[in-house]
């Protein structure tokens, strides 16, 4: 089997071609290295499926690469590629979001039509939801997106659901709620919270610490993706929660747990864009994916951990 994978150097990303590669697969990875966060954090991720005779990379953006004649051949397309990050999708950056996650995703569409209708499975988000009062989110629950980040993942998941209908093209939507674990991006919480466990600095924690996550580790997270290829149904969506609601400050607490470190906790104002409380309902996903979450938090957290003192 060949798939190609967008986002290969990122945290989903690299973990997915590594699962690949690991039975069997042959991989092209793309990634177009944007400056959210440094190249070598990416580099580092993607190192090991580089040393792999089965995968292919080529460098650079959606936008801009011919893509037909690197999606020829494949059977899969896994389109994990977007410029991450609630809070920065306000302002002027807006544009890099609405090209990275918008019109990337057109592009992809496209090309996949043109070399073949593969099967696309999109990675989405639980930021479409918004916030809600009626919990646990499931597919078919209201989106209205509190955050620019989220319209524009949104408006991503609306296009695959016009290929699909328009041009029967296969595409599988897979939204990801909170996903965590080793390679995890230094802006997201877990890794700024055991990073400041490590380094004795302060936890900057923003709001008053009530709300509440649904986390899933990202095993749990690449185990749904594949299975979304091998049997989702097109047009479908889904949604990938770790099946377990959690309050912030409550994680503060695991994590001095986890790491036998007392943290000082800085409090911040709640950000913009940043959702009140998730929880997914993922009935559609065991259904037909066969997906059911295997790492707790306490469990995914330790390896989060341990991967953290490695790297540093």
């Amino acid at each position: 089997m060949k798939a190609v994978v967008t986002g290969a150097a990122g945290f989903l990303g690299s973990h997915l071609c590594d699962s690949l590669l690991a039975d069997g697969w042959s991989v092209v990875g793309i990634d177009a290295f944007v400056d959210y966060y440094p190249r070598a954090i990416k580099e580092r991720a993607l190192a090991r499926a580089c040393r792999q005779p089965a995968f292919r990379f080529v460098e650079g953006a959606l936008e801009d690469l011919e893509l037909a004649p690197i999606l020829a051949g494949a059977d899969v397309v896994f389109h994990l590629a977007a410029q991450a990050g609630v809070r920065a999708s306000w302002g002027a950056d807006f544009a890099r979001y609405t090209s990275h996650n918008v019109l990337a995703t057109q592009r992809l569409l496209e090309s996949a039509l043109a070399s073949g209708r593969q099967r696309v499975v999109y990675a989405s988000s639980s930021s479409v939801y918004g916030d809600s009062q009626a919990l646990p989110l499931r597919e078919d629950s209201p989106c209205h997106p509190i955050s620019p980040y989220g319209v524009t993942k949104l408006a991503a998941e609306h296009l695959c659901r016009l290929y699909h209908r328009t041009h029967a093209l296969p595409v599988v939507s897979l939204r990801y709620f909170t996903a965590y674990g080793p390679r995890q991006r230094p802006d997201m919480a877990f890794h700024r919270f055991l990073s400041a466990a490590r380094d004795g600095q302060p936890l900057r924690l923003f709001g008053d610490g009530e709300q509440t996550r649904d986390f899933t580790y990202v095993d749990d997270v690449i185990a749904a993706t594949r299975a979304a290829a091998a049997g989702g149904q097109p047009g479908a969506v889904y949604n990938v929660g770790g099946g377990e609601r959690v309050r912030l400050n409550a994680v503060v607490d695991l994590i001095q747990e986890v790491t036998g470190r007392t943290l000082a906790v800085e409090r911040g104002p709640a950000q913009a864009g940043d959702m009140r409380d998730t929880f997914a309902d993922t009935t559609a996903a065991a259904r037909d994916l066969g997906f059911k979450s295997r790492v707790p938090l306490g469990e995914g957290l330790a390896r989060e951990w341990a991967w953290l003192k490695e790297s540093a």
